[in-house]
């Protein structure tokens, strides 16, 4: 039975406590004392004998009051304790003020490689193979700054800190390691909270179903993904609900733009940095995202702006899983699934000599090609109103509707920029408009504004010209006047892009949408 003695405090009363248990020869396996309270576990005291002690300890001075206890603090403590370290996936040590291992985790104890026994007593200098972190930890009691280190063989990123006894004198300290997957799982989960999966796809016409089906398949694939479209298309957004939808949805998810940094900085964000690499670098080096991210994805957007140089190194990483990091000379090994998207014709640039085809092999194992909005047109409806919704959501004004002038101009614009421009759009009205219907003046839209770059500077001027001349009643419907701006537009450079690739890649659209209108208007036939 365990006790819980409440005394007033004064010298000797817990020795005084203890010779009465003494006296009737109950064995004391633990003590703690803690005025106002002096707690006693005696295994063979029971409930009758705990009434006749409970009456004998009351006639000592200072002695408030007697209870029984269920778990003595100090035994909750450790046991709260042991399981809070056990909770703990990083590894975490505990040393004294020598350096030596006091209490590792069940995590320290396998990263270790190490029998327990072995690992407690065990010199943190010789574990880590870092005498200054020792030094700086215990004797400066410093606290160091985020580091990198080896610990069993595997790279960890070391977090300390030095304890200190009440009178300031350093007692040891706290070492946490922690594996750069665990810090990948953890900063993808803050930054893809809300990604979604294939719901999150909008769109119900036939070419979006059709996505959808095939990318559901291509997401089981464990094999490297290449998804084309247009700009604006989602292909972001695809990649997301191909991870989601895939075996590794568990695991990290991370995206590098190729286009939006230059080679070195997209090189150490990739492949990570060693220690010193190069001026203003970390102190203990940085893990690159293919660290982060093993066992997850990478989702590497407009992989065709990628330098020829990284091209290489990401030829290597896919050939065997292996890279170096910047300025490191040991080999790492990550296992991760790449996705890759891009807008521009990649076999073009293969055939101009600035994509190397072998990787274009390597990253087209499976394939996805995005519709352009101009193309599944039965989805601008219902997207525009549901992009209206959350605009007006978003900026606090009540609802509002699209007029069917609005709804004709949307259908009749082309698209260039696909969802992306639909929804900025939308966003536009929605703010500048304070009419609960918006109408196609509202949207701020042109067919010739919005028609592809090449001769858009003519049209404009054609049209400018006929207002000048107060010809505008000569100008027809919207979408006729698109229409032939359009035939006129692929008329004039057909000759020059005789192939409906090379002029996919002039105008920066599908050859598919190339093709299609070639057929439309008859020029090539």
């Amino acid at each position: 039975m365990r006790i819980d003695v409440q005394i007033a405090d004064r010298v000797g009363i817990a020795q005084e406590i203890l010779a009465k248990l003494a006296d009737r020869a109950l064995n004391v396996s633990a003590v703690e004392v803690e005025p106002p309270h002096v707690y006693v576990e005696a295994p063979a005291l029971d409930a009758r004998g705990f009434e006749q002690l409970s009456a004998e300890l009351r006639q000592v001075a200072g002695v408030l009051a007697v209870d029984a206890l269920g778990m003595l603090p100090g035994a909750r403590r450790r046991l709260y304790l042991d399981a809070l370290l056990a909770a703990q996936a990083d590894p975490v040590l505990a040393v004294d003020a020598d350096g030596a291992v006091v209490v590792a985790n069940a995590a320290a104890v396998a990263a270790s490689g190490l029998p327990e026994a072995r690992l407690a007593g065990a010199p943190l200098r010789d574990l880590l193979g870092d005498g200054t972190l020792v030094d700086a930890l215990v004797g400066r009691g410093e606290r160091p700054p985020v580091s990198e280190l080896q610990f069993g063989g595997q790279p960890y990123l070391c977090e300390s800190v030095a304890l200190r006894e009440s009178g300031g004198e350093v007692a040891g300290a706290m070492v946490t390691l922690h594996a750069p997957h665990r810090i990948g799982e953890r900063l993808s989960a803050l930054q893809n909270y809300n990604a979604g999966g294939f719901e999150s796809i909008l769109g119900d016409s036939p070419a979006i179903r059709r996505l959808k089906a095939r990318a559901a398949r291509m997401a089981q694939v464990d094999a490297p993904l290449l998804i084309r479209g247009e700009t604006g298309t989602g292909k972001e957004l695809v990649a997301h609900a191909c991870h989601a939808g895939s075996r590794r949805s568990g695991q990290p998810f991370f995206t590098l733009n190729c286009a939006a940094l230059p080679e070195s900085l997209a090189e150490s964000e990739l492949f990570g940095y060693a220690p010193g690499a190069f001026t203003g670098a970390l102190r203990g080096g940085k893990p690159g995202l293919l660290e982060l991210a093993d066992g997850g994805t990478v989702f590497l957007d407009e992989v065709g702006e990628m330098s020829p140089y990284l091209q290489a190194k990401l030829l290597r990483f896919l050939n065997d899983g292996s890279f170096r990091r910047v300025g490191g000379e040991r080999e790492l090994k990550a296992e991760v699934r790449i996705i890759s998207a891009t807008h521009r014709a990649l076999e073009a640039m293969v055939e101009a000599g600035s994509f190397r085809q072998d990787l274009l092999f390597r990253l087209d194992v499976l394939q996805l090609q995005l519709p352009p909005l101009r193309e599944r047109p039965e989805d601008i409806g219902p997207l525009a109103e549901r992009f209206l919704d959350h605009a007006c959501a978003q900026t606090g004004r009540a609802r509002a509707r699209l007029s069917a002038a609005a709804q004709a101009a949307l259908l009749a614009n082309p698209w260039p920029g696909n969802v992306r421009q639909l929804q900025n759009v939308i966003f536009r009205a929605a703010t500048l408009s304070e009419a609960a219907v918006i109408d196609a003046a509202d949207l701020e839209i042109a067919g010739v504004a919005a028609a592809p770059r090449v001769g858009a500077a003519d049209a404009v001027a054609a049209v400018a010209a006929a207002g000048a001349a107060g010809t505008t009643d000569a100008i027809g419907r919207l979408d006729d006047e698109v229409a032939a701006f359009e035939k006129a537009l692929l008329q004039r450079l057909y000759p020059q892009y005789p192939s409906t690739r090379r002029l996919a890649e002039r105008l920066g659209t599908s050859h598919s949408a190339i093709a299609q209108r070639l057929r439309k208007y008859g020029i090539g036939a």
